[in-house]
């Protein structure tokens, strides 16, 4: 790891006073205003609780993550690759590139508008049609966490009654990626999740499953993937596929629900959905960090890194800054400067399916928009130190 003393005098709690204050209890309850501390005063901090660095200024985090030649995201001290093993998000240049081309193709706006958003429609009106005659219902389990999954079904080409199965698999998983203390329990039931992940992939695509599935393993020339291949990259988007859309619906209802004249506005006028789920990506991003490896020594703001080293861009942390957005804390509907914003990340590794996840969380909270009287009627505060939601959120409206 990197040097942390200066002159041989200054130890690292001296350096890095506001790093050595963040541990995971405040991560995951309100990290909001310690980050805000560390932008000013710390912007290059050494956490020594969860040993890495965290990177807090828009500005740095965006340099990071469209350098993929000084910082990496393979490594096996990082919880993507110790879970899911090599993949388009733990490998970097001509290998990243040829896993990303080769999936691509599914998640450009234009497909996913002629391919994907009719489904899409099709599976939110069934769960809206299962709940509308209960008057009331806690969305995360009756709605937010089912929609994401069931498309994943879709995109892959997988039979509905897969959804519990692939639930379980991804609760799974998301310990594992947050898992920053490296409980050997939960590393280890999570390779056991995702053997079986794999192995019942294997024995879908030889009953015939269509979708994505088949497309890659139909695949010719000297790009296409190899069964393994095909299997490690399809654990990555099945996982970003989900997190990222369950946490921006509840998020988008949260933050609507917490300031009352937005969700006015958006009653009134729901061609303001996208921009209300955009500033919620903003202000309460569903995936807070971005980890990399320092692939060679090097320094940000004065701080010396080298090769090994671990950075954390908090991606939170970026799209609160004040130097990039006015008013940052504040949610806003009218703001101007939210093509600006890193929820997706940036760079090589920019999230695949970000319009995916835009066209579901768009359809989800029209439908429910449309129930008469539609209205939060109680949710827990957002929690989470990697991946940032409310755990319940109750709604009501009319049958």
């Amino acid at each position: 790891m990197a040097q942390k003393f200066v002159d041989g005098a200054m130890n690292a709690d001296f350096m890095f006073p506001v790093g050595r204050l963040f541990d995971a209890s405040i991560a995951t309850q309100d990290p909001y205003p310690l980050l805000a501390r560390m932008r000013e005063e710390e912007p290059v901090s050494w956490v020594p609780t969860l040993g890495m660095y965290y990177i807090t200024r828009h500005e740095d985090i965006a340099t990071v993550l469209k350098d993929d030649a000084r910082y990496l995201v393979g490594g096996e001290q990082m919880l993507v690759f110790d879970t899911f093993g090599k993949h388009m998000m733990t490998t970097d240049g001509v290998e990243q590139r040829r896993y990303r081309m080769a999936t691509r193709a599914s998640f450009t706006p234009k497909l996913i508008r002629e391919r994907l958003e009719q489904r899409v429609v099709e599976i939110v009106s069934s769960l809206v049609r299962d709940i509308a005659p209960q008057e009331k219902a806690e969305l995360r389990a009756a709605f937010a966490s089912r929609l994401p999954v069931q498309v994943m079904l879709a995109v892959f080409g997988l039979p509905p009654e897969d959804e519990p199965l692939l639930r379980t698999w991804f609760d799974s998983f998301e310990k594992a990626l947050a898992n920053y203390t490296w409980d050997e329990a939960v590393r280890s039931q999570a390779r056991v999740q995702v053997s079986e992940f794999k192995q019942h992939l294997a024995r879908r695509l030889t009953e015939g499953a269509g979708g994505l599935l088949s497309e890659l393993a139909g695949a010719k020339g000297e790009d296409a993937l190899t069964e393994e291949e095909i299997y490690q990259n399809a654990l990555i988007i099945f996982f970003g596929g989900i997190s990222t859309v369950e946490a921006l619906i509840l998020n988008t209802l949260f933050a609507l629900s917490s300031h009352a004249e937005c969700f006015q506005r958006v009653r009134s006028d729901r061609g303001l959905i996208p921009k209300a789920i955009e500033e919620t990506a903003r202000w309460l991003s569903p995936v807070q960090s971005a980890t990399r490896l320092v692939a060679t020594d090097t320094e940000i703001r004065g701080v010396s890194l080298a090769r090994g080293d671990l950075v954390n861009c908090m991606l939170g942390s970026a799209n609160r800054d004040a130097r990039v957005f006015e008013r940052p804390d504040e949610f806003d509907l009218d703001r101007t400067d939210l093509g600006q914003h890193l929820a997706f990340a940036t760079g090589p590794h920019h999230c695949l399916g970000s319009h995916l996840a835009r066209a579901e969380a768009r359809i989800a909270l029209e439908a429910l928009l449309a129930l008469p009287g539609f209205d939060v009627s109680a949710v827990a505060e957002p929690r989470g130190y990697e991946f940032r939601q409310p755990g319940e959120l109750f709604a009501v409206w009319r049958a």
